[in-house]
């Protein structure tokens, strides 16, 4: 079994279901999409147009997000996952849109490699922040006020731009000493739309062996592990 046939046991008939962006949640999407093949019936809410086209190429039914709140459930992906089951995500560049449809969500259901799984958040070395292109240079000279240095994500050596319209920073920063308080002191610089902190909002982390095509190898929970 894959964590992305495990994650199907966590949706139900007529369920709305928030899909992540990211390399999991588009083998989970191809999941759901040959079950709803076989009679299973929901509707999702997609979190970039990248995962929105491959729901509708698998003839998934598509709705915004007003029209289907409350979200029974999201499936995604993270870029790390500490012991708490707290997360950094925005690897694949659609973390606002992300942490919106997640905090609809009665339940959040992440899918990561072993690899994944880290001690203390910012073990990789950066975080994604969202910002409003017109404040970028301001960003980089508040993040350097607070130790961070930053990169502008580019793509095809232009600045990326979110589904949104936004630029990208990626911080460059070690393993993080207390997650809350840097979410607030990046949250208070204006310009900021969202950091790829997810504190708290994590409700089952599914485990696999990527070099084994995701087998699935372990179920963490919020109140244990």
């Amino acid at each position: 079994m894959t964590i992305f046939e495990r994650a199907l046991d966590f949706v139900r008939d007529g369920d709305t279901i928030g899909l992540g962006s990211g390399r999991a949640s588009a083998a989970f999407i191809e999941a759901l999409g040959r079950r709803v093949g076989q009679g299973l019936k929901v509707r999702v809410v997609p979190t970039s147009r990248t995962s929105e086209e491959a729901a509708l190429r698998l003839g998934l039914l598509v709705v915004g997000l007003d029209a289907g709140l409350p979200l029974a459930l999201t499936i995604d992906g993270a870029d790390e996952v500490d012991p708490d089951l707290n997360l950094i995500k925005g690897y694949g560049r659609a973390l606002v849109r992300e942490k919106v449809v997640a905090s609809a969500s009665n339940k959040v259901v992440l899918l990561v490699g072993k690899e994944k799984l880290v001690e203390r958040l910012g073990s990789r070395g950066r975080l994604p922040i969202e910002v409003v292109p017109f404040a970028a240079a301001f960003v980089q000279s508040r993040l350097r006020a607070l130790g961070l240095d930053s990169v502008l994500f580019q793509k095809d050596g232009r600045p990326f731009l979110s589904d949104n319209g936004n630029t990208i920073l990626d911080a460059r920063l070690g393993p993080i000493a207390d997650a809350p308080a840097l979410e607030a002191a990046l949250r208070a610089i204006p310009g900021v739309v969202g950091t790829g902190l997810f504190l708290g909002m994590a409700d089952v982390v599914l485990v696999g062996d990527e070099t084994a095509g995701f087998e699935f190898l372990e179920e963490r929970t919020r109140n244990g592990r």
